[in-house]
């Protein structure tokens, strides 16, 4: 079970997602978590540096798309904000959201990652799908009272994982710096 909690890849922030290594990686599609991964939890604007890292992105050719737990209409405004596709779910970690997000952005799954900032939305369920999975520590602290439960709990999975060799100090330091 570990393994599906392991993400592949993690980075302090979305802005400092390195594409090239990505790209070196096989991976032409990215499917974004949405709260606190693109945008603060409830906010509908992206920092500046979210911004140019979307462009960069594009520019290098990769296919975008949200997956997001949040409201329907709050995740397609603020998709049609970012002029991104999405795809709503109240389901992840299950597969159907992320396989359709790969169905849009026309990749295969070992052609797709999930960037986000919870273990067991989006590196369990992008590691069921078959995707890469990357993490980034979230944009903002404010969260619902549930998702401060999973934070603890999120914790405590880190430093089993770093007790059993599975992430290093340098991807504990990130994650909990």
């Amino acid at each position: 079970m570990l393994h599906l909690l392991t993400p592949d890849e993690i980075f302090p922030s979305l802005p400092e997602v390195d594409l090239e290594r990505l790209q070196r990686r096989g991976v032409r599609g990215l499917v974004l978590d949405l709260d606190n991964t693109l945008v603060a939890y409830g906010g509908r604007e992206a920092a500046e540096p979210v911004l140019v890292w979307l462009r960069e992105a594009r520019a290098a050719g990769m296919r975008l798309c949200i997956l997001s737990n949040g409201r329907p209409r709050r995740v397609r405004l603020t998709a049609e904000r970012l002029g991104l596709p999405w795809v709503e779910s109240y389901t992840k970690p299950r597969r159907r959201g992320f396989r359709a997000a790969a169905r849009l952005l026309g990749t295969r799954p070992h052609e797709t990652a999930v960037l986000g900032d919870q273990i067991f939305t989006d590196v369990l369920g992008g590691h069921r799908a078959g995707f890469v999975t990357v993490l980034v520590n979230p944009v903002s602290r404010r969260e619902l009272p549930h998702t401060r439960v999973v934070r603890a709990i999120e914790r405590l999975v880190f430093a089993l994982l770093l007790r059993r060799g599975r992430i290093d100090r340098e991807a504990w330091r990130l994650r909990t710096s």
